[in-house]
């Protein structure tokens, strides 16, 4: 009896550390018919779901931003406009302009807790870049995971999942039944925390403490953090608050 109690105190031990697949959500039908064909569209049955608590984010960050310029920060691509007022990073759409990028100059961040809180003060997609890359030469290009932030006009609301920037198209949409939640968890005109923890070849998403992503590869091991302002005719997104935790 003893022994058959250990048992199941194991099992469901176990079963507590597994995040399981789930199911398409009906309504979200007309998405994955459009993203299905993309290079890495995930099969709905083969999704890991987050089911974890956002980490801890009361000890150990530094600071990202230093609330007064964008020194240690670099502008990549476009020329979207990126400025501070008071004590906050503005991205602001340039009509016409490809996707900008304000980017960190340390490119080697590899197992990490990162914070911020974002607004979308006028509507407009954009995103965080994590673990991030360049290629190209006469013309350099951002690639990499991006954890995307999404205008509420689309009425998708995928915020909290992970897009392949430049390199192949949605790595977890948040298209199942068990992200419903999620689906709601960002809020039109208010500030927004969002949370990523990458960890090995697992990066995990939250937006304000719900639980978003839960992708697993290999491709990206390290990189840089970049903030987007997407391609488009508007757009203007706020940024506080950028704190990172590296874990050793």
């Amino acid at each position: 009896m003893k022994n058959k109690l250990l048992l199941i105190c194991s099992l469901l031990a176990l079963s507590s550390c597994i995040a399981f697949a789930g199911k398409l959500d009906k309504s979200q039908q007309k998405w994955y018919e459009k993203y299905k064909v993309q290079e890495n569209a995930p099969d709905p049955a083969d999704m890991l779901l987050n089911t974890d608590p956002e980490p801890d984010l009361t000890e150990g960050f530094v600071p990202l931003f230093n609330g007064i310029n964008l020194t240690n920060w670099r502008v990549i691509e476009g020329n979207c406009k990126f400025e501070v007022k008071d004590g906050m990073i503005v991205g602001t759409n340039v009509p016409g302009s490809p996707s900008t990028y304000l980017c960190t100059d340390k490119d080697d961040y590899t197992d990490f807790i990162f914070t911020c809180d974002m607004k979308i003060e006028v509507d407009g997609n954009t995103g965080i870049m994590v673990r991030a890359k360049t290629k190209g030469t006469d013309e350099i290009v951002v690639y990499g995971p991006q954890v995307e932030v999404e205008d509420f006009a689309r009425q998708r609301y995928w915020s909290g999942g992970i897009y392949g920037q430049s390199c192949g198209g949605w790595y977890y949409p948040l298209w199942l039944e068990d992200h419903a939640k999620i689906r709601t968890a960002m809020k039109e005109n208010e500030w927004n925390r969002i949370t990523v923890l990458a960890k090995g070849n697992t990066i995990k998403t939250w937006v304000n403490g719900i639980p978003a992503a839960n992708w697993v590869d290999d491709t990206y091991k390290e990189g840089f953090f970049g903030l987007q302002v997407h391609v488009g005719k508007q757009g203007t997104i706020l940024w506080k608050n950028l704190l990172v935790k590296e874990l050793k």
